[in-house]
């Protein structure tokens, strides 16, 4: 699944989000590309799991 996270923008932000994803799925694949916003994630669960845990951790991210 890819999500779009406009606040996303540094290795600081990539590892912010690696944990939001891993409090829910800790094996969880995520890739980040941030000049593009754009977060990738392989995981069994839904990316609609993944969107409070995102949103606690302060990032604005919806599903693409």
């Amino acid at each position: 699944m890819q999500f779009h996270i406009e606040n996303m923008t540094c290795g600081g932000c990539v590892r912010g989000v690696t944990r939001a994803i891993h409090s829910v799925d800790p094996g969880a694949a995520v890739e980040a590309d941030p000049p593009a916003r754009k977060l990738m994630v392989q995981s069994g669960k839904t990316g609609a799991e993944f969107l409070p845990a995102l949103a606690a951790a302060g990032f604005d991210a919806r599903l693409t």
